[in-house]
Formats: C-alpha cells, sequence, structure tokens
C-alpha cells in the first residue's frame, strides 16, 4: 500500500542556463508545446507528447545536466510530506512555496536520487 496518493502527472526538472531558448529548443526539435514562462520563479514548463508528463525548465547559472528530478504532482503536500517523513524519507529543507503557482519539496530514495513532490495552487484562491 501507497503512503502517499500521487495524481496522475509527473514533470521531469532540469536545470538549462536560458529557459527560453530551451524552451524554443524543445518545441522546435521534439514537439513540445510550451505551457508558460514563470520568469519570476525561473521556471518554464512544456507539455511533452506524453498525455500527464510535462518538462519543466529551472534556470540556473551554472546548469547540472543529467541530473533529471522527477515531479510527483499530489494533492496535499502536507500530508504527503508528512506521511513520507513518519516512514523515515530524507527532506532536503522546508517546503518552498510560490504563491498562487506551486509547493514543492524534495526528498531522497535510498541511493541519494532527488525526487519532489509538487502541490498546484494556480486554482486555489
Amino acid at each position: 500500500m501507497s503512503l502517499v496518493s500521487l495524481q496522475s502527472t509527473i514533470t521531469i526538472a532540469i536545470s538549462v542556463r536560458d529557459r527560453h531558448l530551451s524552451a524554443k529548443w524543445y518545441a522546435d526539435k521534439l514537439g513540445f508545446e510550451l505551457l508558460y514562462h514563470a520568469d519570476e520563479a525561473g521556471w518554464s514548463e512544456l507539455q511533452t507528447k506524453t498525455e500527464g508528463v510535462t518538462l519543466g525548465l529551472g534556470e540556473q547559472a551554472e546548469p547540472n545536466p543529467g541530473n533529471a528530478v522527477p515531479v510527483f504532482g499530489v494533492a496535499d503536500i502536507a500530508a504527503a510530506r508528512s506521511a513520507l517523513e513518519a516512514a523515515d524519507v530524507r527532506f532536503d529543507g522546508e517546503t518552498d512555496t510560490v504563491e498562487g503557482m506551486v509547493s514543492t519539496a524534495t526528498f531522497y530514495d535510498p541511493d541519494g536520487n532527488a525526487l519532489m513532490l509538487a502541490q498546484d495552487l494556480t486554482g486555489q484562491a
């Protein structure tokens, strides 16, 4: 039985130098559709050709190629985090929130691979 109830979405987050340039590359080369640029958060997101799977581009001065982070959508990040912490899952710091956009929390598998939970806040008042 699962500790958390994941939604049927996943975002693969990668770091890039220039989100706008990278978004155009993914659109032109792979046919991904730009969903939005969140310039204030240094984030862009594209719809891949796979239903429920998006590609997130996080802008970094020095990107770390090959370090993709799966981001699992959850309806209640506090409950999901609490359940995982109760099962001795290690998290990296506090939950980060960009008001009106998203809350995220990074955690690790037993081998130290980074994974992330994300709660979409765009539909909340």
